[in-house]
């Protein structure tokens, strides 16, 4: 009995180291990657309200972006992170500075993100040194380069760990530096490219146990251009995806909304300034919309004074599979500057980046007018402000036929007003409803027809001359060139004139060219009436109106007080005169 069982506890040992060999040779290879042991949770935000049908939850949306396990192999995606086990971070907070001739960048290692992004070739309102980043709304929503992630324990972990940081101290670009952190269970890796240009390549990783996690690079609060409620009032989300260029009203944003790539580019920007992402990899980039609120003075003068509650929007862009790799512009919306940025083609419309100016749907008259204002700047005359009268002069040569034409038109209708009296008053004991009127329009048509007379021709001037207006004020609201552009007493054609000089010439001139262009068909107290309160309401329309946009309207009353007077002594001047007067005399009796 015991050699039985000496013999079969010998084969049962036999059978187990061999059942271990064979296991082994046979048994698959482990994955590169494994799975994630737990679901990041994320926080339950309501659905981006963007006019995008791929707009959804960023819980669910992550949910079904997040793959399983890795496509590519770990030591691809994240080279510096693989077996990555030992705790790598920093024992005291440092700064890092970057700086070329564009900009100086300072970051912290506290999260590896910018605490100061200075535009050195621009100047805020009191001269001094342009600073992008708000602090107000940094200490309170967060820095740019911090990273957003759908699970905020985690957000706020990445964006307060101290990074190591390679190279510290200050460097010039082009260069290079990263940041690493490490805590045994999290690993995050950035990268940041910088050359001469305005473009910063942003490359970032973030693994959890060993799995991939989607985290974003942002620029969550705004800009440090915008020191009053009128200039947050200006941010805007923008995005180009294959089909349009979407800019979102701040009613439809939600913070922490989701709206699916693929883009072009996606950012935010204020009048003058931007920061758009641009994603290597746009089919599986996300964007997630952050908007938030901030109390800011009523008056930039007095910052201990009354408060107003602005909104305050920020944008997170990255990849939703895992590491991100993108480009990042931060600098002006300038036309050259914007032109000369290389943006990925991805199909559909052809990348376009100087879209972020927005000249609205007068685009199409209100670029070739700045080109050709800045022609005029470059070689004609170096100072805005002269750009814009020698502009202005050349526009109302250019229109001065249809003067002529409405000149010629008030005539006719002045010479046929007593005939179209005399039908009005045989029509006039029926009501408007009654059938036996209409033959009135038709015996007005045919006298209109038979003197050759449109009653439309005294209004064309006005009609084109509108659109010129309202293109000039919207390019003078985004031209960053007139932005602090002097001119005899006006410090910047972009804001309101100082000393209100303006205005009141566009009153002045106003006054003067109503008094000096006949007005057929009008009853002379109307007219008189109609002399005084349109220029006091345009008055009050441009007291607040950019300087440039004054000094355009107000040259332009000049050159056409000038042009009625040569006009009036024209015989076909003479003969209008002449005509309104007898008409007031007999008005008189």
């Amino acid at each position: 009995m015991e050699r039985r069982l000496l013999l079969v506890f010998a084969l049962t040992f036999v059978v187990v180291i061999a059942s271990q060999w064979i296991l082994k040779k046979y048994q698959p290879t482990a994955p590169q990657t494994t799975q994630q042991a737990a679901p990041l949770q994320a926080p339950a935000a309501p659905a981006a309200s963007a006019p995008s049908p791929t707009a959804s939850s960023p819980a669910s949306r992550a949910a079904s972006r997040l793959p399983s396990r890795s496509t590519k192999p770990a030591t691809e995606l994240t080279p510096k992170l693989v077996g990555q086990l030992v705790p790598q971070q920093a024992a005291n907070e440092t700064e890092t500075v970057v700086e070329n001739e564009l900009y100086r960048i300072t970051f912290s290692n506290r999260g590896g993100q910018v605490k100061s992004w200075i535009l050195k070739q621009f100047t805020d309102d009191k001269g001094g040194e342009l600073e992008l980043v708000n602090s107000a709304a940094a200490d309170l929503y967060g820095y740019p380069l911090s990273l957003w992630t759908y699970d905020e324990t985690l957000r706020n972990k990445l964006n307060s760990a101290l990074f190591v940081v390679s190279p510290a101290g200050k460097v010039s670009a082009p260069a290079e530096i990263s940041f690493d952190y490490s805590d045994g269970d999290v690993a995050v890796h950035k990268t940041l490219k910088f050359d001469h240009t305005y473009v910063v390549q942003v490359q970032t990783s973030v693994q959890v146990n060993g799995s991939d996690i989607s985290a974003f690079p942002m620029w969550p609060a705004g800009f440090g251009d915008s020191t009053s409620a009128s200039g947050f009032a200006a941010g805007k989300i923008e995005y180009q995806n294959p089909s349009t260029i979407e800019r979102l009203a701040i009613k439809k944003i939600s913070s922490g909304g989701t709206v699916q790539g693929p883009f072009h580019w996606a950012g935010i920007s204020d009048q003058y300034f931007a920061a758009v992402f641009l994603p290597g990899d746009s089919q599986t980039t996300a964007l997630v919309t952050l908007r938030n609120a901030l109390n800011v003075p009523r008056d930039p003068k007095n910052p201990a004074g009354e408060k107003l509650k602005v909104e305050v929007l920020g944008a997170a862009v990255g990849n939703l599979e895992g590491a991100t790799s993108e480009q990042l512009y931060v600098g002006p919306k300038s036309l050259s500057v914007l032109q000369s940025i290389p943006v990925p083609a991805i199909g559909g419309t052809e990348p376009d980046l100087h879209a972020l100016v927005d000249y609205g749907w007068l685009g199409v008259i209100a670029r070739p007018l700045f080109v050709w204002l800045k022609w005029t700047y470059v070689h004609i005359v170096h100072n805005w402000g002269w750009a814009i009268m020698i502009q202005t002069l050349i526009i109302n040569l250019a229109l001065l036929p249809l003067r002529v034409s409405q000149m010629k038109s008030m005539l006719k209708m002045q010479r046929v007003a007593p005939q179209i009296k005399s039908i009005q008053e045989k029509y006039k004991k029926y009501s408007m409803r009654d059938p036996r009127k209409q033959p009135m329009n038709e015996e007005i048509s045919a006298l209109y027809k038979k003197e050759g007379v449109n009653p439309a021709g005294g209004c064309l001037p006005l009609i084109i001359q509108m659109p010129f207006l309202f293109a000039y004020y919207r390019m003078l609201g985004v031209a960053l060139e007139l932005r602090h552009a002097p001119w005899v007493w006006v410090h910047d054609l972009s804001s309101p004139d100082p000393l209100h000089l303006l205005p009141v010439a566009i009153i002045v001139t106003m006054l003067f060219m109503q008094k000096t262009t006949p007005q057929a068909g009008m009853d002379p107290a109307q007219q008189k009436m109609m002399n005084f309160m349109m220029p006091m309401m345009l008055g009050i329309i441009s007291w607040n109106l950019a300087a440039g946009l004054c000094l355009y309207w107000s040259v332009g009353n000049l050159i056409a007080i000038v042009q009625q007077s040569v006009m009036n002594r024209t015989e076909l001047g003479r003969e209008m005169r002449e005509m309104m007067e007898k008409r007031a005399r007999k008005a008189a009796k």
